[in-house]
């Protein structure tokens, strides 16, 4: 699975990027407050079917997905000007997504939209289809009043959503009417008689009966629903905010707590794989070349380097109604970008089962032989720049070690914040500040090269004094309580000596 968004991080509130100071809690709050503002553009699902032996047959696909309108609420969401360029680069086409964005609600928004249907208070929030109404109801109500019992008319160039709406309010407004979908778009309109009304109102096929209306505005969320119970391994790639999406998008809305939502995030899909994770254990085991995205790696385990040609290699074939990626690279769409996953899941499985097994591997391993070998990574997403390293959805997160805590203390200059000793470093390494005092900073990076190379470059800075940092030499709350101790130690002593005088 791979989606693309209108955003990843929001930069509202302050400090709200992530940083290595975050434990995952605090980065599942501040994640929250960006899943909540951005919205899913795209969904792609790339279903690997193992035929026979070691061969895989893929199925991919593309979703173009944007909020139904079908409600009492209007749903909005923010663009990050960044992520649009970044998409539009690579050919993300906004009229499908905005035009013919399949729709979809959670539970909430589904129970809130079930009421008003059944209490006749459902209400057209666009302003497009508030138009588009206006029309329909001039042009069938001039129709209407010369037309004879059962003649009929068309109505055009309706959206899904529209085509709901129009039949809705017709229906309601006019009590000579009856409506049908046509689809591809169209609506017919027919003059009939009360008696005539009231039969075809009773009958089980009206498609604008409530049900069929809830099953419309679903749209994705049935899909959804059928992965859950499918209980198939979900694959990702750096997949922690596309479970945080399903869920605020297709389930519930995010819980404050971070237990709780590993909690339903686990009981939705109990097994979870996460390829940055696989491939970063790989990495750094067998000394790979380094690479920065997916469509690299994926190149990398194809390499003839890898020595992965043998008989027992997963073959890999896309169905032949999902063949043009096979013949074009689409880095970023999201169906492309779910068929690299799932191909680099198996590429990476069966390099850690040919290096961890000395008599070779069996003519055909099993997908259930590859999940063995996997085990250790099951259930654990990658964390970016944090206090772990994966966030474990079936257990405790195990925190990772850092490079050693600096101080910054700062001498003769005017006073500085957070922002302008991030610049002072930047151009030398990265490092996370947190203000400390004052004029105390502590910098944290995530390599100890970093600490090295700033400790001997800053050594004899006129302005900046830099050491490691030792809790009970720099904390704030230990400095304050040795002033106070030394207080009351000093005032104790004056008490003794002139408490004892004559």
């Amino acid at each position: 699975l791979d989606m693309e968004f209108t955003g990843l991080h929001s930069t509202f509130p302050q400090n709200n990027e992530p940083s290595l100071f975050d434990s995952p809690a605090n980065r599942y709050l501040k994640a929250r407050w960006s899943v909540q503002h951005f919205t899913v553009t795209q969904l792609g699902l790339a279903i690997f079917s193992n035929e026979n032996s070691n061969k895989y047959v893929v199925h991919s696909y593309n979703f173009f997905l944007c909020p139904s309108t079908l409600g009492v609420k209007d749903v909005e969401f923010s663009l990050s000007a960044s992520s649009i360029q970044f998409l539009s680069h690579y050919g993300f086409d906004y009229n499908k997504f905005l035009k013919d964005g399949i729709p979809y609600m959670n539970e909430v928004q589904e129970k809130t939209l079930r009421q008003h249907l059944l209490l006749g208070s459902w209400k057209v929030r666009s302003a497009l289809d508030r138009d588009v109404l206006k029309k329909a109801i001039d042009e069938v109500t001039c129709w209407i009043a010369t037309a004879e019992e059962e003649e009929t008319m068309i109505l055009h160039d309706l959206s899904d959503c529209q085509m709901f709406a129009v039949q809705l309010v017709l229906r309601q407004a006019l009590q000579n009417v009856w409506t049908q979908p046509l689809g591809d778009k169209k609506v017919m309109v027919q003059k009939v008689s009360p008696q005539h009304r009231w039969l075809l109102e009773n009958s089980c096929y009206d498609s604008c009966q409530k049900e069929f209306i809830l099953l419309s505005a679903r749209g994705f969320t049935d899909l959804f629903q059928t992965l859950i119970k499918a209980k198939k391994p979900l694959v990702g790639h750096n997949m922690l905010m596309d479970l945080m999406h399903l869920h605020e998008k297709f389930y519930k809305p995010l819980p404050e707590s971070y237990e709780e939502f590993k909690r339903n995030i686990h009981n939705l899909f109990p097994v979870l794989i996460d390829t940055k994770t696989v491939t970063k254990f790989v990495w750094k085991k067998y000394q790979f070349p380094r690479v920065c995205n997916l469509l690299e790696v994926y190149e990398v385990l194809c390499s003839s380097n890898l020595n992965l040609k043998d008989a027992a290699c997963p073959v890999i074939d896309l169905a032949s109604d999902c063949s043009r990626y096979a013949e074009k690279k689409s880095p970023h769409e999201a169906g492309y970008d779910a068929f690299l996953c799932g191909s680099v899941l198996l590429k990476s499985a069966h390099l850690l089962l040919c290096r961890s097994t000395d008599d070779g591997v069996e003519a055909d391993p099993s997908f259930s032989r590859y999940l063995t070998v996997l085990a250790e990574h099951l259930n654990k997403v990658n964390f970016i720049r944090g206090r772990v390293s994966s966030i474990n959805f079936s257990g405790e997160d195990t925190l990772c070690q850092h490079s050693p805590l600096l101080v910054v203390q700062v001498r003769g200059w005017p006073e500085l914040n957070e922002r302008q000793i991030y610049q002072e470093f930047k151009a030398l390494c990265r490092f996370d500040v947190r203000q400390l005092s004052k004029n105390q900073f502590i910098l944290l990076a995530d390599k100890f090269k970093h600490v090295k190379l700033v400790l001997r470059d800053y050594k004899h800075h006129p302005h900046l004094r830099i050491s490691v940092y030792r809790h009970w030499r720099h904390s704030p709350r230990v400095n304050c309580l040795l002033q106070v101790s030394g207080i009351v130690a000093l005032w104790s002593l004056l008490a003794f000596v002139l408490g004892g005088a004559p």
